[in-house]
């Protein structure tokens, strides 16, 4: 469940790994960067990983070298490889002393229950999953009563990621544990966007990690699957360790290229410290259950609040870049009046072609013309863009499977000097249902990179810039215009 490539290279196998001494993070800090741990007291280090292959390294390397804590909080944790191994690389850590604790929201765990409890048997190993009225230990009446009698319940979920290691680096992003979003799936990859802290701002992410671990809508596995846990039995734990570390030690299951780069990441690092881009940085983050509900569907959050606060005080630009985009009630008019004080606002977000999300296409189709009006750039993203080889590290590799791209990172500058880079997307249902995390930065520096990589992305051959006379939904076959249309016709918006 890691959200890491790294994990994948660090999953060798089980002696390999068992032979593993980790050092401090701390120390190893210390010993490749002079000044990084007086810096850290008071300002965070931030280092933006645009590619999947990275991303997944620095977790990985992350978690091999965690000496005593390893704490996960993700909205997907799936079973497909790169969860399987991400498994196994904290199964590991937690082997050789580490204390683990994982907290996944409850909608979309896709592992078996019996796997959950085998993995939580480890004595350092805790799982607990977030809000669980819909998926673990529910059962099929349970899940009609729940939706029938607690429709914004359910809806409500935790789509904050987080990975913390030893209290002292971490990463959030748009990033879940799944092979999508590490470049490793044949038929769709996301363009996402993670961000590596190190220093101040984690204290605030470790804080916000324990106030959720510790609401009563966290709630440990062990109590859900009662009857299951009682069928259980030491052998049963012990065999699916075992299927884990020989899962990872199988060739088949990962790339001889992984491996390389997992081997390589001692090099890497000392540089990666070195770019670090020091910076005044706040974690942004919801408190458990969003907010009272008593505002049924609607309500907002904090981290709705601290950017909606950014984009009003905007003086000559804001830039976003979101998989999503259905503006909550009061959005359009706001980036109106902004464009009418000067202020230029463009928007990447997908195409119909790149979507993954029919359903909140469709919301966005329903407000397209109103955002042109209001003066709003739109760009939307290729499902096949020039770019991908620069962005895949791999892609060679999987070109010939002709996969999809779609965004998926959830990003904004503003006036060239605000940054926001998290899980926030611009949609009701991040607005008012999910709880959201990500990191609010002032600095021109971090703020010229991420618009370069943003200005990438929409430009000719990587997305179609939309006008009132011209959108890009017609590259689509009639069937998938056809469900848009349809589910247009359906009051969906507050959930979307």
């Amino acid at each position: 469940m890691i959200n890491c490539r790294k994990l994948v290279l660090i999953a060798i196998s089980a002696t390999a790994v068992s032979n593993v001494q980790a050092q401090s993070l701390t120390s190893w800090v210390d010993a490749n960067c002079n000044d990084c741990s007086a810096r850290m007291v008071e300002s965070t280090g931030v280092y933006v990983l645009e590619k999947g292959e990275e991303s997944l390294i620095g977790r990985a390397w992350l978690a091999q070298n965690a000496s005593r804590s390893i704490d996960i909080q993700y909205f997907i944790w799936s079973s497909d490889n790169i969860g399987t191994l991400a498994a196994e690389l904290l199964l590991s850590a937690a082997e050789r002393g580490v204390a683990v604790r994982v907290l996944v929201d409850d909608v979309l765990v896709d592992a078996d229950e019996r796997t959950l409890l085998r993995l939580s048997a480890h004595p350092n190993v805790q799982i607990r999953i977030y809000n669980p009225n819909i998926s673990v230990g529910v059962g099929f009446w349970q899940r009609i009563k729940n939706a029938v009698t607690g429709f914004r319940e359910i809806n409500q979920r935790m789509h904050d990621k987080t990975a913390i290691f030893d209290g002292v680096a971490g990463i959030t992003g748009g990033r879940n544990m799944a092979d999508e979003y590490f470049d490793y799936d044949h038929e769709v990859n996301f363009r996402d966007r993670d961000v590596l802290l190190l220093g101040d701002a984690v204290s605030a992410m470790a804080d916000n990690f324990e106030e959720f671990w510790t609401s009563d809508l966290a709630v440990p596995v062990e109590r859900l699957l009662e009857d299951e846990l009682s069928r259980l039995s030491p052998l049963d734990a012990t065999q699916r360790s075992e299927e884990l570390h020989a899962y990872a030690a199988d060739p088949a299951n990962f790339e001889f290229g992984v491996r390389q780069a997992i081997d390589s990441t001692p090099d890497f690092f000392p540089h990666l410290l070195q770019s670090l881009i020091w910076a005044d940085v706040s974690f942004v983050s919801d408190r458990p259950g969003k907010n009272s509900g008593m505002a049924g569907l609607g309500g907002g959050g904090e981290s709705t609040y601290h950017l909606i606060d950014a984009v009003r005080n905007a003086r000559e630009s804001i830039l976003i870049q979101s998989p999503y985009l259905i503006l909550p009630e009061g959005g359009i008019e706001l980036l109106d009046e902004l464009t009418d004080r000067g202020v230029r606002i463009r928007i990447s977000t997908n195409s119909l072609a790149s979507t993954d999300n029919i359903p909140a296409f469709s919301g966005y189709q329903r407000q397209r013309k109103a955002l042109l009006k209001a003066g709003v750039e739109i760009y939307e993203f290729m499902p096949e863009p020039n770019s991908h080889a620069e962005l895949v590290e791999r892609y060679d590799r999987i070109s010939h499977f002709a996969p999809v791209f779609g965004l998926h990172a959830k990003s904004m500058v503003i006036d060239g000097e605000i940054v926001f880079i998290g899980t926030f997307n611009l949609d009701p249902r991040s607005a008012n249902l999910n709880t959201e995390v990500g990191m609010l930065a002032r600095d021109r520096k971090l703020a010229q990179q991420v618009t370069k990589s943003i200005e990438t992305d929409i430009l000719p051959g990587n997305s179609w810039p939309t006008t009132l006379d011209f959108n890009p939904d017609f590259t689509v076959s009639h069937t998938k215009r056809l469900r848009t249309w349809i589910n247009r016709l359906l009051p969906l918006d507050p959930i979307l």
